[in-house]
């Protein structure tokens, strides 16, 4: 199948050949991300291969239909930039990769939280312009802290027993319970109120939906204690970025570790070293000497691009089967 393979970077371009030499697509690999500006790339192709900063809203979507597009295979486990209704409406199939490696994401949010701990980030530049000092850079031991993780899917879970095993204490929410959290890591569940209350580091794990966009607001933020840590390597729009600029000036919040941020589309994945940053949030938020931002990276490791790539190809090769493996439903949003 002709595949229109949208954003793809060096690391994605040998991960997806590789996996090809299986299953033998069509690769056309495209630099743009795939918005209603660059949709009309795809013409020719039945498939699109897009990856999380796309925007595939009803616009795009036609464009796609009308160049012969039948199928959008995404390299994510999340889907909230595709607009499900129009696609169902279109026509047009949505798969994506519900699992590449969890082990990457977690342990990317247990290195956040050393680093800001152990202030890793400022000792680093300190000694590169000669400065030996220890001045302000006192962290705590993790061992006897108690973590909350919002969120115990598969993500979630193997943070957990990292954490557990620093010899912190669990507490966790979600919606649907993991029983491991409880039996195998002696971990609580607890409410969404108490778990920012008793929590010494937060790490949420959550996928954005209309009941979590925002849940860490400025009622949240104000409920935790004082100088803790938050940790973001979810979706962007789980913090609410204003309410935790405040928290932070305020010095009510201690650190927050942030692979994700609410406005990224068009900021995170691209150079603009030598250009103007026109976001003031994030530009607020780079000045703090406790905040550590990494741009969506915590997927990136060999182990997980290998995984997305060989599953993406191989929900394309199903559904040229007429087969529909990982398919995306409107009725998994609500």
């Amino acid at each position: 199948m002709k595949v229109a393979v949208f954003d793809t970077h060096n690391y994605d371009q040998a991960a997806l050949a590789e996996a090809n030499e299986e299953f033998h697509h069509e690769l056309s690999f495209l630099e743009p991300r795939l918005t209603e500006k660059t949709a009309a790339l795809a013409l020719g192709h039945e498939a699109v291969c897009p990856f999380v900063n796309g925007q595939l809203d009803d616009a795009t979507l036609r464009i796609l239909k009308e160049s012969g597009v039948r199928v959008v295979a995404l390299r994510s486990a999340g889907y909230n930039h595709v607009d499900l209704a129009a696609a169902e409406r279109l026509g047009i199939s949505v798969l994506r990769v519900p699992e590449y490696s969890p082990h990457a994401v977690a342990e990317h949010a247990v290195a956040l939280v050393l680093a800001l701990n152990r202030k890793v980030h400022r000792a680093y530049a300190r000694v590169r312009d000669w400065n030996f000092s220890l001045e302000g850079l006192v962290g705590f031991d993790l061992f006897g802290k108690t973590v909350g993780i919002i969120g115990t899917g598969r993500i979630g879970y193997v943070a957990a027993r990292i954490f557990r095993g620093f010899g912190c204490r669990v507490l966790a929410h979600d919606v649907l319970e993991n029983p491991s959290i409880v039996s195998e890591l002696g971990g609580a569940y607890t409410s969404l109120r108490d778990l920012y209350r008793e929590s010494d580091i937060i790490s949420l794990h959550v996928p954005l939906t209309p009941k979590t966009r925002h849940m860490v607001n400025r009622e949240a933020l104000a409920v935790m204690k004082r100088g803790a840590m938050i940790i973001n390597t979810g979706r962007g729009a789980l913090i609410d970025s204003r309410a935790l600029v405040s928290a932070l000036k305020a010095g009510h919040l201690g650190a927050a570790g942030l692979d994700v941020y609410e406005e990224e589309e068009g900021i995170f994945f691209e150079d603009l070293s030598s250009e103007v940053l026109q976001d003031d949030v994030l530009a607020r938020l780079l000045t703090f000497p406790n905040v550590l931002i990494t741009s969506h990276q915590a997927f990136l490791t060999h182990e997980a691009l290998h995984n997305i790539a060989t599953t993406t190809l191989r929900n394309i090769t199903a559904f040229e089967q007429g087969i529909l493996e990982n398919e995306v439903h409107r009725r998994r949003t609500s």
